[in-house]
Parts: C-alpha cells; structure tokens; sequence
C-alpha cells in the first residue's frame, strides 16, 4: 500500500516495479480462483496485502487488483462468515468457513485485524457505495474498537474473548506495548474519513457520530451538523435512536442529502425535513432526500429491537444485540486475581467454563425474557438488560462497557 500510495504521487516506472515485486502470487492467484486460501493463514499478514492490492487498484486501473480485493472479501466475509461483533479469528489466525464454535476461545478477534477489516471496508463502500460495508464498520466500531479500549483507563486489549466466563486482558501503560497500541491510535483517526462521504450531486450520512461538515456544493458554502437526539422526554428508553441534521447554506443551493439506513433496524425508519414526512428506504440502504437546501432540519428515528444471533454452526448458541450494540451478560463469578499478564502469552488461562450459561425463552422474542434494567441515569438512558424468569437471573450489559467484570457473550438458548 506504501508503494502505491508513492507511485500515485510521482507516477515513475520504478515506483510501479515495488508494486509488482511485492504482488504475492502464490497467496493471490487461488485467492481469485476460488480456493480458500485464508482457513488457519494469519490474519493480519493478509488483510494489509490486500489494502495493498486495493490501493494498486486505484492508481494503476489494473482489474486484477480489483479481483483480488474483491475475492479477499468473499472469502474472509460473505462465505465464511463472523462473531456477533463482526470480528473473526481465534490465535491471529482464520477460522474456516461458518466452522466458530469450535475457535470460540479466550483469543478470538485481535483487534488489529478488526481495524484493518474496517480499513478494507472503508476501500469498498467508496468504489461501490453500497451501504453494506458501512454496516459492517459500523458493528466492528461498537463491538470491537470500543469494545476493546477500557473506557477508563484507555488501554487496550489486545483480544477479545467470547466464551462464556471471559475476562478482557488489558494492556499496561509501562509494561506492554503491542501492535494493537498502534491499530488502537490509528483507529481514532478513522471518523473524519467515514462519517460523511460527497456521491454525485450531493452529500451521505454514512455513520451516526456527532459531526459537523463544512463543504461547498456549486460554489456555496454548506454546514451539516448532526447530533444525537437522546429522547429524554420519553417515559421509557426508547426503543429507537434518533438524529437531527441542521442544513445552513450561505444562499439556497439545490443537492442531495443522503442517510444510511442501518441493517438493524426494526421497522421503517422515520424521516422528516421540516417536521414534514419524507419517503422511509429499506435496511441497509440510503434514504434521499433532493431538494432546495437553505437553513432546514432534517430528523430521523431509527426503531431497534433486541435481536438474538446464532453462532453460524451452533443454532442453538445465540449472543443478543441491541441495535448496533451486542450484550455481554455479567457472570456471578468475581473476576480473577491472577497477574495481568500479555493477551498473547502462553500462560493466559483466564477464567473459562466450559458449561456456559443455559437461557430458557423464545430466540426469535428475546423481549420475552431479556427486559430493560436501571435504565435511566441522569440526563441519559442506560443500555443494560436482566433476564426474567430463568433459574438465575443475570444482568447484560453493553459489551463495550465490559472493564474487568466476568462476562459471557454466547447463550444456550432452548
């Protein structure tokens, strides 16, 4: 990717020769033909290759750089599928295709390769603009950049485990530093390039974090500011979330505004410019809006629902999300006083029952024995849960507000 990015800036012959000398054909050419060639490969040495193939792809035109990308992706994604959080691996290296259960251990998802997936994503929604790939970096944002930053102290955790009774291993501010430091920092740099993106003759919403967009469409100067709309005054936590966008231009000017409308929502998603209803649009899909744009506000409410989600090769193993959002359950078991040694070392054993956790209710109702839980908290509403009617009752709690409790992301569901 380093030598494309230099031939894009200068064009000269031997900038394009380090690009073929480090096209790896003996990964790439069964890659395109088909072959899975990622079950058991390390994970993180092939995602940057294909960032590398991605970016060729941009500077040189070649389509076999494309086919590459492309294939990566149908291989690593579509056909083999991903954890509840959209993240894969267990040891740094490929599970094979819709095969977790058996990977499903206290090393799942290193977090340099979620945010290298995300990364990859990243390429494919720009040449494709379809709305899927902002789904799927939407759900690693939740579920795997955040959920692997203690939200107090800032470190990281280099894996994220998902078997029942996992702790999460954090980094020491002088003791550790892995690559995941580093993904972690670059990570955090990733929202101004992935929350608005300009499309022919206007401008997309494509994530939902609070921002404002200076641009100019035909010579005018245009603001955005999109903020979140907590519904404080509903008597209940919302089973919706909401955002407003305030469109100021210097003198009206006509363009498109455009919204992402997230796979997980649970009905139409509601749309008003002005306080007067425009046209809702199907999951993962935009909804558009064209029109004369002067100083307007457009607000939309997207309804969520708890939904329970299958292991690939486990359907009676499920984890439960909340939107975007996966749960964690709060284990009875107080965490462990074992030293906190490097994620990675070979004398990581933490906490693990085999057993799990057994949940009785309807999967495809989660509402029907997961109910909301302390969940108002001063000015804001509180994504926890309690299941109801179970032999021992347990609390869930967003997964990326696990610090150092013992939790359990799968459930034995019957």
């Amino acid at each position: 990717e380093v030598w494309a990015n230099l031939y894009g800036l200068t064009g000269e012959r031997e900038h394009l020769e380090l690009i073929e000398r480090y096209d790896r054909r003996r990964f790439f050419d069964p890659l395109v033909a088909g072959e899975d060639v990622l079950t058991n490969m390390h994970m993180n040495t092939t995602i940057p290759e294909v960032h590398g193939a991605a970016r060729a792809w941009e500077v040189t035109g070649d389509a076999r750089w494309r086919q590459i990308v492309d294939a990566y992706w149908r291989s690593g994604v579509t056909e083999r599928g991903y954890y509840i959080t959209g993240g894969q691996t267990n040891g740094e290296v490929w599970s094979p295709p819709n095969a977790l259960s058996a990977r499903l251990g206290f090393r799942t998802q290193e977090h340099c390769t979620v945010y290298n997936m995300m990364r990859l994503a990243d390429y494919l929604l720009r040449w494709s603009d379809d709305p899927r790939y902002a789904d799927y970096w939407e759900r690693n944002l939740w579920n795997g950049i955040l959920a692997q930053q203690h939200p107090d102290t800032g470190m990281i955790a280099y894996f994220l485990p998902l078997y029942a009774g996992a702790e999460k291993v954090w980094g020491s501010p002088t003791d550790d530093f892995w690559c995941c430091h580093g993904s972690l920092v670059q990570a955090h740099t990733m929202y101004a390039d992935n929350i608005w993106f300009a499309h022919a003759g206007g401008v997309t919403l494509s994530q939902y974090i609070p921002s404002e967009l200076a641009w100019a469409q035909d010579g005018v100067p245009v603001t955005l500011q999109m903020e979140h709309d907590a519904q404080l005054k509903s008597h209940h936590r919302p089973d919706s979330l909401a955002y407003t966008v305030r469109v100021q231009a210097a003198q009206p000017v006509e363009f498109s505004l455009r919204l992402r409308v997230p796979w997980w929502v649970s009905a139409a998603a509601q749309v008003t410019v002005n306080g007067e209803p425009h046209a809702a649009a199907e999951p993962s899909s935009y909804v558009e809006m064209r029109r004369t744009w002067r100083d307007d506000t457009v607000h939309i409410m997207l309804p969520k629902a708890l939904v329970a989600v299958p292991l690939p090769d486990e359907p009676h193993t499920f984890g439960f999300m909340d939107g975007p959002v996966v749960l964690a359950g709060l284990n009875a078991a107080a965490p462990s006083d074992r030293p906190q040694r490097p994620a990675h070392s070979e004398k990581t054993y933490p906490n693990y029952r085999i057993s799990g956790i057994a949940l009785t209710g309807d999967p495809a109702e989660p509402g029907t024995f997961l109910i909301p839980d302390d969940e108002r908290e001063w000015t804001y509403w509180r994504g926890d849960y309690r299941t109801r009617g179970q032999a021992k009752d347990i609390r869930l709690i967003p997964l990326h507000e696990v610090r150092d409790e013992v939790y359990t992301v799968y459930f034995s569901v019957s």
